[in-house]
């Protein structure tokens, strides 16, 4: 093999065999050894979860002597890669922590409406990190069913990690679509911010495709055109997703998708303007983040057509349990899919090869039409967007839901955790491990988030 793909300084590299990929949905379940070196059961930090520290780490696939779970295997590797915080959106940056009130401790909005951790009752926990846990919970005065992140603020301040949750905070006030997950409050108090958003009781996409193997082309197609409409809006406004995967995929009781986690987005000053940061998931890294030529928006049409495949074949198409030989394999190696129709149709094999262009400016999707090339494509012929993005359209399957509160799609390791809005357990093994007392900031009062309050307008 040639010569070893560059990597970043900052880079970690664990192994564990006793390890599941999965650690449930909304956020990664996170620790880290006596040197902070962040080591996770999961590839991903998941759906709605903060990004570690001032890095973003992954896990990823190998085969497993389990010929029934063959293509998510035991054996994970996890990296943590340096990453950049986001801009605040181009349209409403300058307003956007103006909105509400920078009250210090005040959860008052313009309005005069108050939120806080007392207005909710806690079901079940979903969800948990080192340094977050996420909460299904109830809105005491109207019987809501929400998704409430926990986040220490010490560990925020001490990781630099500030701009990155205000940014993806901004993001999810400001956008408001059928197919991404939505605000519905923030608050904070001296040491803790809240961020209460829709429960998506189907769980994670991954969760299923775990379980499953490979889906059918007919759910494939709903899922990744409900993708495609999420994407297309976020380019929209100048919006690189840059971590798109199962597990940034929620599905709602219908069996809709939702796109969620916006860590790793970035906003451009315009649609051509390119960002450089080595930033993602290694299975789904596009060639021009791999050789740092600067990268755009055909990153999310990359990372599409590596989620199309995945979700048809069961394994991303440039998969390698080496991380070294998976980025030589993106950047240089013949895309091979299977042959077998009753797997990979002609329509979803062309799709996945336009999508998988190497040179950005060839990419589907890349050109003057934007998404619509991609709308354009055989593979969709039977989507109606416009009825889509209504809604109108049914999802071919639906996850069990028994009641409005089911929790049986997500992992019972955290499911099966006391429910409760305490962190005070969490913050002290933070600061006992070795080498990181010293990074807690000794003004625990001073607060970084002024306006970070938010209630949704109904």
């Amino acid at each position: 093999m040639g010569n070893k793909v560059p990597v970043p300084e900052k880079l970690s590299v664990k192994h564990s065999k006793k390890q599941q990929r999965y650690a449930g949905a909304y956020a990664a379940a996170v620790t880290e050894d006596d040197y902070g070196n962040v080591k996770h059961p999961s590839r991903p930090p998941h759906a709605y979860d903060l990004k570690e520290a001032d890095v973003s780490s992954y896990e990823w696939r190998g085969p497993s002597s389990d010929s029934s779970q063959g293509r998510y295997p035991k054996k994970e590797v996890t990296r943590s890669v340096e990453g950049e915080a986001p801009s605040l959106s181009r349209r409403s940056e300058s307003n956007s922590w103006k909105m509400s009130v920078a009250n210090r401790h005040s959860t008052s909005t313009l309005f005069g409406a108050k939120v806080s951790v007392d207005d909710f009752e806690p079901i079940a926990t979903i969800g948990k990190g080192s340094f977050a846990k996420v909460l299904q919970v109830r809105k005491k005065n109207t019987g809501e069913i929400f998704a409430m992140k926990i986040l220490l603020k010490s560990t925020i301040i001490a990781r630099n990690q500030v701009e990155h949750t205000r940014a993806e905070r901004s993001i999810l006030q400001h956008i408001k679509h059928p197919y991404i997950v939505s605000l519905k409050y923030a608050f904070q108090t001296e040491d803790k911010l809240y961020l209460v958003m829709d429960f998506c009781g189907g769980g994670e996409l991954f969760y299923h495709l775990k379980k499953e193997g490979r889906f059918s082309e007919e759910r494939v197609r709903l899922y990744a055109a409900e993708i495609l409409l999420a994407l297309e809006h976020l380019h929209s406004l100048n919006i690189i997703y840059r971590d798109l995967k199962p597990e940034n995929i929620l599905l709602d009781a219908e069996g809709h998708i939702r796109l969620a986690d916006f860590g790793l987005s970035k906003i451009l000053n315009d649609p051509e303007a390119q960002a450089s940061t080595f930033c993602g998931t290694p299975e789904y890294l596009a060639p021009e983040i791999l050789n740092g030529s600067g990268h755009g928006i055909p990153v999310d049409w990359w990372s599409l057509g590596t989620l199309i495949c995945e979700m048809l074949t069961g394994l991303p198409p440039f998969y390698s349990q080496n991380l070294n030989s998976m980025y030589e394999k993106i950047l240089k190696a013949e895309l091979k899919l299977t042959n077998d129709p009753s797997i990979l149709s002609t329509d979803a094999r062309n799709l996945i090869q336009a999508l998988l262009q190497r040179d950005p400016h060839k990419r589907l999707g890349s050109g003057p039409k934007g998404a619509d090339e991609i709308k354009e494509h055989s593979f969709f012929r039977s989507i109606d967007f416009e009825k889509l993005y209504r809604r109108e359209i049914s999802a071919p399957w639906k996850p069990q839901m028994l009641s409005d509160d089911y929790i049986g799609n997500f992992d019972d390791t955290f499911t099966g955790e006391k429910a409760d809005f305490d962190m005070s357990e969490m913050e002290a093994k933070l600061k006992n491990k070795k080498g990181m007392k010293d990074m807690f900031p000794q003004e625990k009062s001073r607060n970084y988030f002024d306006g970070f309050t938010y209630i949704e307008q109904r």
